[in-house]
């Protein structure tokens, strides 16, 4: 591999520090009609949509950012008029104009005047069917360097925004409340107020709620702040509806609260409204607020109760409360035998109605619509074939409107089915004009997570990447990098969208929005971006792209243990088959950071070489790599001498349904390949079997996997 310069390694290893300095952007000089009336008078004269959306394809060239946002305020404006809100949001949202005047916002927030930024924030946010859009967060962030110069008007209408965004604790909407209490004696509007009552003393039980979910999606846990707001949740306990009760129950259990009290006193008014209860969403809500409790268990009537709306269960409802019913379980089969028999028997009836609905369904429209909030991950084993059977039932009518929901929840369930990702592959490269760009990552997610190429590999993912190509720069960064490393674990690498994440001005912008995000999630992107960087060293290093996650690696691997009981019992095995303990290493980190769980090496006649006084002892940590991480191995070994790498796959590693592995655990396989290993992968169904059974077995089993021909024991 080429070396880096070391000013170029210097510069990149600072890249994530970067932040926006500048309060002000250079502005580009742009001819425009003279007057904008005209334009803005035809606008105020659209009675519908369609009229909105034609005037907009008609004079897109043209507009400015000034007409933009009075196109977003009138879009706005209609859809007050209508009676079905979401149902109309979805058809605004959908149409291609509208992706044109989010272009063309995208393309011009930055020369648009104070109040026409808020104002087109605030309708993007109405509309915005992803997670993260990212014209939402541009205009938070451009919003975000005009703030000192905001009017106390403005101010109120951002912060209503970010209170959409539950971004009560975000440092945004803490530099709002200090503006607002230097100029606390001439604030007169009460919605600003109200908004940063949620950071005051004196708070109401749905001040306390919304606190409480702004404290869970930021997962502070702040003791003093708990307890003030668990203080006022207890005093309103009685007035909270059953959705939020849920709401408080896994807030709490997430923040890891105990307070017995309270718990107690929850339980008791669950309890009450379940035995009252006939609907079954309410039913299913009620029930799984008291499976997250510290004592979950339910009684005989909570299970007729549960019993007694089975037949009008949809799927999110069953899958509910299996999910419930395994809680109570795994809880309750130590203590209570006739109970836990009991919920057994409520498993299989779940099981009944599961299947019966699903072999009745007669349309893919109506399945999806349950599907949209479910899972695959949590719904029931039992029914999860039958699911799958199910869709592929009604695989020809998945199009390019379903496609993507489709794909994503495949993508959850871990289920490998060749005939279903055939099928949203074919819909992508036939009908790739109609789809809208924002759903390719959910394309191609699940072929990346379970390791398949379809027939047109090559097609389908040239087809997708070419289609995002023109939206690169206004894509969310977050879903960039996921992307990019979905395309990486199918061993695709398209020059345009690394050039798009691998450059300053992007992993500046990343930088900043991370800290708008919730410790996890920021952790869960920086570790994307690694695993990114990683691949792209070790399988294009034509592309000469640093590496530079060293010392982000150094920190993760920190927490890494030493072994535990299994991997223990396995190291000593290990150990008498390669002769000895100096002969075998555990929780080896390579070059770039992978983590081998045991590492030996053969000389040219397949004798193991010891590793004298650098091994390391049982539970200690891992040593650091063994050389650079900008250097391929095989220099260091004696002439002829391999080095092995044995890793265990535990089932997260592999599919469901068939011993298949997943995109990770695959491109690991490669890396270490790349790094001069030979890699043996064993799967802990194999090594949980009966064939080995006994340490005789198991032993055996090694040795033909060290000294025999077998690369891969799967």
């Amino acid at each position: 591999m080429k070396k880096t310069p070391v000013f170029l390694e210097s510069l990149v290893t600072n890249m994530l520090r970067l932040r926006a300095i500048c309060p002000f952007s250079w502005r580009v000089f742009q001819f425009r009609p003279i007057s904008c009336e005209p334009l803005i008078i035809q606008m105020n004269k659209c009675t519908d949509e369609e009229q909105m959306f034609g005037f907009i394809e008609r004079n897109k060239a043209i507009l400015s950012e000034k007409q933009v946002g009075c196109a977003f305020d009138m879009l706005w404006k209609l859809q007050k008029q209508k009676t079905s809100l979401l149902k109309n949001a979805e058809y605004v949202r959908d149409h291609p104009q509208f992706l044109t005047l989010h272009n063309l916002a995208t393309n011009k927030f930055k020369l648009m005047n104070d109040d026409t930024l808020v104002n087109v924030l605030y309708v993007t946010q109405q509309f915005a069917g992803e997670a993260h859009d990212p014209l939402v967060e541009a205009l938070v962030t451009e919003a975000w360097r005009r703030l000192e110069r905001f009017d106390i008007k403005l101010l109120s209408e951002f912060s209503s925004c970010l209170a959409d965004q539950h971004l009560y604790f975000s440092p945004l909407m803490g530099k709002i409340a200090d503006i607002v209490h230097r100029n606390l004696e001439t604030t007169q509007d009460l919605r600003l107020k109200s908004t940063m009552l949620l950071m005051s003393e004196d708070l109401t039980g749905e001040q306390a709620l919304a606190v409480l979910g702004a404290m869970g999606d930021m997962e502070s846990r702040n003791s003093c702040l708990i307890k003030r707001v668990t203080s006022v949740l207890h005093k309103h306990l009685d007035g909270y509806k059953p959705l939020e009760l849920l709401k408080i129950t896994q807030e709490l259990t997430f923040l890891h609260f105990q307070r017995k009290e309270f718990f107690a006193k929850l339980r008791e008014l669950l309890l009450s409204y379940l035995k009252n209860s006939f609907i079954p969403t309410e039913v299913s809500v009620l029930v799984r607020a008291i499976s997250l409790l510290p004592s979950p268990h339910l009684d005989e009537v909570g299970i007729s109760r549960i019993e007694a709306v089975l037949p009008q269960c949809d799927l999110n409802n069953l899958s509910s409360f299996a999910t419930s019913v395994l809680r109570w379980i795994q809880h309750d089969h130590m203590y209570l035998d006739n109970m836990t028999a009991k919920q057994l028997k409520l498993l299989q009836k779940l099981d009944h109605y599961g299947r019966q609905r699903l072999q009745h369904s007669n349309s893919l429209d109506l399945l999806r619509k349950e599907l949209k909030s479910l899972k695959g991950n949590t719904f029931p084993e039992s029914l999860l074939e039958e699911m799958i059977a199910t869709l592929q039932h009604f695989m020809d009518d998945i199009n390019y409107i379903n496609v993507g929901e489709i794909a994503s929840f495949i993508s959850s369930t871990d289920y490998l089915s060749t005939l279903l990702l055939d099928r949203i592959a074919s819909v992508a490269v036939q009908q790739i004009e109609k789809i809208h760009p924002f759903t390719i990552p959910a394309i191609i997610r699940p072929f990346s997570v379970l390791n398949y190429d379809p027939p047109q590999r090559d097609e389908f993912l040239g087809t997708c990447v070419q289609h995002l190509n023109s939206y690169l720069g206004i894509l969310d960064p977050f879903i960039l990098v996921f992307l990019g490393f979905s395309l990486a674990t199918l061993e695709y690498f398209p020059e345009d969208l690394l050039k798009a994440i691998f450059n300053i001005k992007f992993l500046a912008r990343l930088d900043s929005q991370l800290e708008i995000l919730s410790p996890s999630r920021s952790a869960r992107v920086q570790f994307h971006l690694m695993e990114l960087n990683r691949s792209v060293c070790l399988e294009c290093p034509e592309f000469q792209i640093p590496w530079f996650h060293d010392r982000f690696c150094q920190q993760y691997n920190k927490g890494i243990g030493g072994m535990d009981g299994t991997q223990q019992q396995i190291f000593k095995m290990l150990a008498e088959v390669l002769g000895g303990i100096n002969c075998v290493k555990a929780s080896v980190l390579t070059p770039y950071y992978h983590k081998v769980d045991f590492e030996c090496i053969l000389d040219k006649r397949k004798k193991p070489l010891p590793y004298g006084s650098h091994n390391i002892a049982l539970g200690q940590l891992p040593e650091m790599p063994w050389e650079s991480n900008i250097e391929i191995v095989g220099s260091r070994l004696p002439p002829g001498a391999e080095r092995i790498a044995l890793e265990f796959l535990d089932s997260k590693a592999l599919c469901r349904n068939i011993p298949h592995m997943k995109g990770k655990s695959a491109m690991k396989k490669r890396h270490l390949e790349i790094l001069g290993y030979r890699v043996i992968q064993i799967s802990q169904f194999e090594w949980n079997s009966m064939a080995l059974s006994t340490k005789d077995a198991r032993m055996d089993y090694l040795r033909e996997c060290i000294f025999g021909e077998v690369k891969s024991c799967l």
